[in-house]
């Protein structure tokens, strides 16, 4: 039994025994197996309490007669793409017994490896779009790497047969916030074990192991044999490998807890101060080192250069909270920064880490195609400096082909403008802006909406440089806060000028509109 064994909570073994509660668990899921047409869905994370569900699950499809097992058992799996390789790598193998399993039982489980859509991946948003590293407050990734992959494929099965009940390996053990969260759903239960799901429509849920303990799972993976092929044992062992926190759950909706406070999450996971699971990996195992590189990434990641990012929001505005300047996603120079990091990490990972990792993609070809298509075309970055980025750190052709951005204007057309531009950064990003939106409306027919892409772009970059910017911001601060205070009898809320003064502008009170965070 591993040392992270809780023996606070009740068991749920102690009025019946183990034998007894398992054999009456599995006749009862059985029996809600044949009550009715409505298909299940099985959370799999590779952790212990939803192998624990999923192996009470096949059991009772294995005491169903034959004839009667109809009804398909959906077992998905989301894979964020930024897993730990070791828990991904268990789970891929896992994922792989089950299907060979299940065709040689003759059960009607159908494994699906649920993956975000490539525009919502980490590395796109993170590098693509420069979105700056998740964190409580801003926790943008969960969404879209877990929630989205799970929620599209029940809807799916929904749509097609009106319903759907998903098993999830959630227990009230797990936290506070947990048992809470549970009795709010079972208050609202229509059938025995069965809750509706408040994200989804026409969706239940179903807890088969929601009164157990830690200690329950443990001992219930023990003494049973895992019926698709694969050794609990192995599992416990990779648990005691990493810290006391708990498995990475199916998430379905906010309220489930971030993987960042549980044991297997995500490894570029900023959510928590630092990542105890693969720290813990490399100190208990010498063969786990491969993994430093990782880890060193994760932690700059968690504290990154400020200068990375710019210092305006992605409309242009500058903003300021509780006096502080608050920046905004990453600059060009800091998204190049960190693919070019990824890409290095990636190099060392395949150098130093076993036969298991040798081809190992920490981004994948479909993501650097995705980031290389937002740079050109929604950032206009007419240089396409991904390819050359990607060999330089490499050493080897970009393997994503010709991009058709429908520009005439390349790199080299882009330095001589930059030149044109000298020093003035901003002077040349606001020429390239123009060129790539006006040759954006070339073909159309009716050019509606070129004026405010044009202004657009001219309210992004009208400012001298970070300085001029940053006055002008304090400046409507100030006279906001004059007019809150009634200290102006009237004001006009105008935008900033279409060229930058030289001087302080005094002419008017330069102050953003409702609704303008400048």
């Amino acid at each position: 039994m591993p040392s992270t064994v809780s023996t606070v909570a009740k068991s749920a073994f102690e009025a019946q025994g183990l034998r007894t509660t398992v054999d009456d668990l599995v006749s009862e899921i059985a029996e809600l197996y044949l009550s009715d047409e409505i298909p299940w869905i099985v959370g799999y994370s590779g952790g212990k309490d939803s192998s624990a569900s999923l192996q009470l699950v096949w059991k009772a499809l294995e005491s169903v007669d034959r004839d009667k097992r109809h009804k398909p058992v959906h077992v998905i799996s989301t894979d964020t793409l930024v897993e730990n390789p070791v828990v991904a790598a268990w789970v891929d193998a896992s994922l792989g017994s089950m299907r060979e399993a299940a065709h040689e039982q003759g059960l009607p489980v159908q494994v699906h490896r649920l993956i975000p859509d490539v525009s919502d991946t980490f590395w796109v948003n993170m590098i693509g779009r420069g979105y700056p590293r998740p964190r409580p407050k801003f926790r943008w990734c969960t969404e879209r790497l877990k929630i989205r992959p799970s929620n599209a494929f029940i809807r799916s099965i929904v749509h097609a047969s009106g319903e759907a009940i998903v098993v999830l390996g959630t227990r009230r053990a797990e936290s506070a916030v947990r048992a809470q969260s549970m009795k709010k759903r079972s208050d609202k239960r229509v059938r025995a074990r069965l809750t509706p799901n408040a994200t989804q429509p026409n969706t239940l849920i179903f807890s088969p192991v929601e009164d157990w303990s830690n200690d329950d799972v443990w001992i219930y993976l023990n003494q049973y044999d895992n019926p698709w092929g694969i050794r609990n044992r192995d599992l416990q062992a990779l648990y005691r490998g990493a810290s006391p926190d708990g498995e990475c759950p199916l998430v379905l909706d906010t309220s489930t807890p971030s993987c960042g406070s549980s044991r297997f999450g995500c490894w570029v996971c900023t959510l928590v101060d630092s990542d105890k699971s693969m720290t813990a990996m490399i100190q208990n195992d010498a063969d786990k080192d491969w993994l430093l590189p990782m880890l060193e990434l994760r932690d700059e990641m968690a504290n990154p250069n400020k200068t990375l990012r710019d210092f305006r929001r992605t409309s242009g505005a500058v903003q300021f909270y509780k006096g502080t300047h608050v920046r905004g996603p990453y600059t060009r120079a800091g998204r190049e920064y960190w693919l070019g990091r990824v890409l290095e990490v990636q190099g060392q990972v395949r150098k130093l880490g076993p036969e298991l990792v040798r081809d190992i993609e920490l981004i994948t070809v479909e993501e650097l195609g995705e980031i290389r298509r937002i740079w050109v075309i929604e950032k206009h970055e007419l240089e396409d400096s991904l390819p050359g980025l990607f060999t330089q750190w490499t050493s080897r052709p970009y393997p994503g082909g010709a991009l058709h951005a429908g520009t005439a204007f390349g790199a080299e057309e882009m330095e001589l403008l930059r030149q044109a531009c000298g020093d003035d950064s901003l002077r040349y990003e606001l020429a390239r802006g123009l060129l790539a939106v006006e040759r954006g409306f070339r073909t159309k027919v009716r050019r509606v909406g070129l004026f405010e892409a044009l202004e657009r772009e001219i309210r992004r970059s009208f400012y001298s440089d970070e300085e001029d910017a940053l006055d002008r911001a304090g400046r409507r601060a100030a006279a906001l806060k004059a007019a809150q205070e009634g200290q102006y009898e009237q004001l006009s809320l105008i935008d900033p000028p279409l060229e930058p003064s030289d001087g302080p502008d005094t002419s008017h009170a330069d102050i953003p509109s409702k609704g303008d965070n400048r």
